[in-house]
């Protein structure tokens, strides 16, 4: 039986919970199959929906589950993206990077099987809920929040391996979608849309504080599906449109403000851009939905990962130099951009956790995007929440969609250049629709770097930067600072071996 579809009890969706909710469970992480709750006689009352649906959270952590040793999917897919290297001692990394991989590695098996359990759980939310004796307005709600999670995980797997199996219901040992075939990426699209349309009209508060989704939530992924369907493969190109009326709709509402740059006098408050990776700041301001960490409910490994190897700057067990950008592409940034002051997106230097009155100098530039301050000083267990999306984000999806579908207006221009203001950049005008295209990519390049958009954008685009004569290129062919020129077969992963050899119906990407 396929790993994906194994039937499996809503114990753990009982326990796993979100962290909003802390239900109190020993280790929300682990599934006991052992419980005697089943798919038939669990959803009985409201209380067993919103278990549920709470247990959905989890599968939002997608991005940061651990693949080995300093490995993780966000790891890896900057890592194909081709700006950024590994000092750490990972052999499926160096694999990454080399474009060495096969489809047996770890890193396309557990995107899959993770992804795939998350909809499984979606699914039978989804099914079963609307049967259930409850509030009509909080089952409204529930749905709208599992047909998100669905439509986010088949987001990912439909951009990573292309036509993919489409399970829309529970399914066991009897199920005729036992071993299913891949569908069209346009019907998986198709779904993620719809999914995304009926989460829109669910009731869903506009804004939430707290980690659990919301519209703006919604209309941020809705607009960015919109923007990948109308660049490769599927060309829709009247998506453009429709990716710019969505993230018109949550610009114009301003309810995520950019955290702000303050100046007094001649300095700048360099405390900015450490609101998007401190606990204080967790979805507030620009951040519009976030995986949820905390100590003792979950942890994060991602700051002890972003530190150069065992430089001996903080209190993590490991630091495994997982994820170090290219010189090159740290170069890439305009003179005088804030982003690249030290502490803002990146640092070179940071005190000795063992010598007191000691700087270890990196001798490259380390992400301190990612540094949590208070776990790497304090306990040594990273509670970081992991940002999925975020507002300079949408921004930038209207600025590039409204340019493709017609021209950029004053709006376009308004947003990117808010985003340049807080950078301490000086501001564009009258560009060329071309010019304009590659201000709006090469803004998401360095806005949004590392937060697992720019291999995306590879995909949608087929371009990619070529950091070195600040330009965009085609992307077959090229070699940039790391690894050989990039193949066309990892446009795509490989599907896994696995699911290859048990389901006869599954076929295998181009030259995988």
């Amino acid at each position: 039986m396929l790993s994906y579809i194994r039937f499996r009890t809503q114990a753990a969706a009982l326990c796993a919970g979100l962290l909003l909710t802390a239900t109190g469970c020993k280790d929300f992480l682990e599934e006991d199959n052992r419980s005697s709750l089943t798919q038939e006689n669990y959803f009985t009352n409201a209380t067993q929906a919103q278990s549920a649906v709470d247990g959905l959270y989890n599968r939002l952590r997608i991005m940061n589950t651990d693949v080995g040793y300093g490995e993780s999917i966000w790891v890896g897919l900057e890592l194909m993206a081709g700006h950024a290297t590994t000092l750490g001692q990972s052999f499926n990394n160096s694999q990454l990077i080399n474009q060495s991989i096969d489809p047996a590695n770890p890193y396309f098996s557990n995107m899959w099987n993770t992804a795939y359990n998350g909809i499984a759980a979606a699914n039978l939310a989804i099914a079963r809920i609307p049967a259930v004796s409850m509030d009509e307005s909080q089952k409204q709600s529930l749905l709208g929040q599992a047909y998100f999670i669905r439509a986010f995980l088949y987001y990912h797997l439909v951009r990573l391996y292309g036509d993919i199996p489409l399970l829309t219901v529970p399914v066991d040992g009897s199920s005729p979608e036992l071993y299913p075939t891949r569908a069209p990426q346009t019907d998986v699209y198709n779904l993620i849309i719809a999914d995304l349309q009926a989460a829109e009209q669910a009731g869903l508060p506009a804004v939430d504080r707290t980690g659990r989704i919301s519209q703006g939530a919604v209309k941020a992924l809705l607009s960015s599906v919109y923007l990948t369907t109308a660049g490769y493969p599927l060309q829709i190109k009247a998506n453009h449109q429709k990716a710019a009326d969505k993230a018109a709709e949550l610009i114009d509402a301003n309810s995520y403000p950019l955290f702000v740059t303050k100046t007094v006098k001649t300095k700048v408050d360099s405390a900015v851009y450490i609101n998007l990776h401190n606990n204080a700041s967790k979805n507030q301001g620009e951040l519009i939905l976030q995986a949820q960490y905390a100590f003792g409910i979950a942890t994060n490994a991602i700051s002890a990962l972003v530190i150069p190897y065992f430089v001996g700057i903080s209190k993590y067990n490991d630091e495994f130099g997982a994820v170090i950008p290219t010189p090159a592409f740290y170069n890439s940034y305009e003179p005088g951009d804030l982003r690249t002051k030290e502490q803002q997106f990146y640092f070179s230097k940071y005190p000795s956790i063992k010598t007191a009155g000691q700087t270890v100098n990196f001798g490259t530039q380390a992400l301190y995007k990612y540094f949590q301050v208070e776990s790497a000083t304090g306990n040594g267990v990273g509670d970081e929440n992991w940002t999925l999306l975020r507002m300079p984000e949408v921004m930038l999806i209207y600025a590039e969609a409204i340019n493709e579908a017609g021209s950029a207006n004053a709006k376009a221009y308004e947003q990117i250049n808010a985003i340049r203001r807080r950078a301490m950049l000086p501001e564009l005008r009258g560009l060329s629709q071309a010019q304009f295209r590659e201000a709006v990519w090469k803004e998401r390049y360095h806005e949004l770097a590392y937060e697992n958009k720019a291999y995306f954008d590879i995909q949608r685009t087929r371009k990619t930067y070529d950091v070195v004569n600040n330009r965009f290129v085609d992307v077959v062919g090229f070699k940039g600072e790391v690894g050989p020129a990039f193949q066309e077969k990892y446009l795509l992963w490989g599907i896994p071996s696995a699911e290859i050899n048990n389901n006869k119906k599954l076929t295998q990407n181009p030259s995988w």
